[in-house]
């Protein structure tokens, strides 16, 4: 075992080294590390120390790598296990990261420092022209939590540190405050607003898309529909690709999200007419275009069998509620109003999941069912008979 070395520094200070072999790293290659003490004593307990951290599989060698070196590496790893879409959220969450945390070294980074970075964000973190301005929603500041203590755990797991410094920290209580007071937020569609809107759409050439974005389809599942994934026999949808866009520019075909997003549901009566009448719109079409229509086999196409995308189908969408005089809703938030209508008219949680294609039947209702006061009319009604209160003569004397 090495013993300690006494060297004397340029100053005539004494001071006592040895090398210390820490094993080999993941291209095994061997590690040393190098400890410099006052005393040889010191040195010793130091060696003993990373020796016995090496046998136990706690030692963390020390090094030089910067949290966004580290960030670059943990996105390539995870290509792994998700898609270039997800990829390119979760670069966009770290932005704010990169800025201001990359800088500081890995195995220097503090609680103190994310606290602090996630106060400055919620204070002023929004982008306007390139400089930071404006309060960012606690809801964005907890995606970039997420994607960080991500990112953070992973180096746990690799011993580069001995804990995650994210895993504790939380906007305070008074933040999310605030942002519940004073930020708007759009509402999905009351179950008026969406009958309103089927109404104003009948006869309309991409009725049935519209339709199938009314019975909870993500707008790229929309999108990704195929005639052959239709049976119009027995009335069934399957869905088993999407078409989704990146930086709203460039079409990504591919598989569903998870393998939950890849079911088939029965066709409700509205739906399943549309697409019938579609078809044979589709076919009417061909004939007038002749060569110049392109078969591809989606089912949202132009009147040359083109495919629209989800920005055209927005677009689109946005157009009609604008000429309907309707709130504009994002067609994603379609998708909250259809899964709180089933949970509403008492829908099992484990078919409301399979449905909105989730695993878990408690996220599906904790993210799209957001109950309002009109939500519970019912309840107040039941109230009234509880209290004794004759609700056909009070409707008579008002």
């Amino acid at each position: 075992m090495a013993e300690p070395k006494r060297i004397v520094l340029s100053s005539g200070k004494v001071r006592y080294r040895l090398m210390v072999d820490a094993g080999r790293d993941e291209n095994n290659k061997r590690i040393q590390i190098t400890v410099t003490r006052n005393t040889a004593k010191e040195c010793r307990e130091e060696r003993d120390r990373i020796l016995h951290q090496r046998a136990a599989g706690t030692l963390i060698v020390p090094n030089k790598i910067t949290l966004a070196e580290w960030l670059d590496e943990w996105l390539e790893y995870k290509r792994r296990d998700v898609e270039e879409t997800t990829i390119r959220s979760y670069r966009l969450a770290l932005v704010h990261v990169y800025d201001q945390l990359g800088h500081i070294r890995l195995q220097e980074l503090s609680e103190d420092h994310v606290r602090e970075f996630v106060d400055e964000l919620v204070a002023r973190g929004r982008r306007a022209g390139g400089e930071r301005g404006t309060r960012l929603a606690i809801s964005t500041v907890e995606g970039i939590l997420i994607r960080l203590r991500g990112a953070l755990q992973r180096a746990v797991v690799r011993k580069l540190v001995s804990v995650n410094v994210a895993s504790e920290v939380r906007p305070s209580l008074a933040d999310k405050k605030t942002d519940k007071r004073e930020r708007d937020r759009p509402k999905p569609w009351t179950v008026a607003e969406v009958q309103t809107f089927i109404r104003g759409i009948q006869g309309d050439r991409l009725f049935a898309p519209l339709l199938l974005s009314l019975m909870g389809l993500r707008p790229a599942e929309v999108c990704g529909q195929r005639w052959k994934d239709l049976d119009l026999v027995n009335g069934l949808l399957s869905i088993t690709l999407t078409r989704t866009m990146i930086g709203n520019v460039r079409v990504l075909e591919k598989d569903t999200k998870t393998a939950a997003g890849e079911r088939s549901l029965p066709l409700p009566r509205g739906p399943w007419d549309a697409l019938l009448a579609f078809q044979e719109v589709q076919l009417a079409e061909q004939q007038r275009a002749g060569e110049a229509y392109t078969f591809t086999g989606f089912v949202v196409v132009d009147e040359l069998g083109r495919p629209l995308n989800t920005r055209q189908l927005r677009e689109y969408a946005y157009r009609t509620m604008r000429r309907l005089g309707l709130r504009q809703v994002r067609l994603y938030d379609a998708r909250h109003a259809v899964l709180k209508a089933l949970a509403l008219s008492g829908v099992p949680d484990v078919i409301l999941a399979a449905w909105a294609g989730h695993t878990n039947a408690a996220f599906t209702k904790r993210k799209y069912v957001q109950i309002e006061a009109e939500d519970m009319r019912g309840a107040a009604a039941a109230l009234d008979a509880f209290h004794g209160v004759d609700q056909k003569a009070l409707s008579e004397k008002l």
